[in-house]
């Protein structure tokens, strides 16, 4: 019998590589995530007697004001806490890192993935576990900017309550 011919339906999908410019954007990503975590690591997220836990402002130990929106509003800004939170996350101490700021314990985390996620579908040259960025990407940024403003919304009403 002569062999058949596959239609286009019969064929499973080529993957194609990811272009360089997108490999070396994964990698630069990668980079500048490891770099954050470096940062994170010269915040100091204690008071200056060294034993009393901060909730927020110690992005100011690396010489940045204060925040505007918390003193234009006498109000925590949605992502107060965060800078605290990966602070001390790099610490080790997770404990204080989730009350200063659950999201950015779990940002924190998701980056600390996204780091070898990134390098490794750098070299492969495939998205790793992701058929497709440009859907996944909305979703995450979504998701995160939603659980960022609920949580905000919680700590707003539990001010209001005291």
């Amino acid at each position: 019998m002569p062999p058949t011919e596959e239609t286009m339906e019969d064929r499973p999908p080529v993957r194609r590589r990811t272009a360089w410019w997108v490999r070396g954007s994964l990698i630069l990503v990668a980079g500048v995530l490891v770099l954050v975590f470096v940062i994170a690591t010269q915040v100091k997220p204690y008071a200056s007697d060294g034993s009393t836990p901060l909730r927020m402002g110690s992005h100011q130990s690396l010489g940045l004001p204060p925040c505007n929106f918390q003193r234009m509003f006498d109000l925590p800004c949605p992502s107060c806490g965060m800078t605290t939170s990966f602070a001390f996350l790099v610490r080790g101490d997770v404990v204080n890192s989730v009350r200063a700021n659950w999201v950015g314990t779990g940002l924190a985390v998701f980056c600390a993935l996204l780091v070898p996620w990134c390098l490794v579908s750098a070299l492969r040259g495939r998205f790793l576990f992701v058929r497709r960025l440009e859907g996944v990407l909305p979703l995450l940024v979504g998701v995160f900017t939603v659980t960022m403003l609920m949580r905000w919304g919680v700590v707003l009403l539990l001010m209001l309550a005291d």
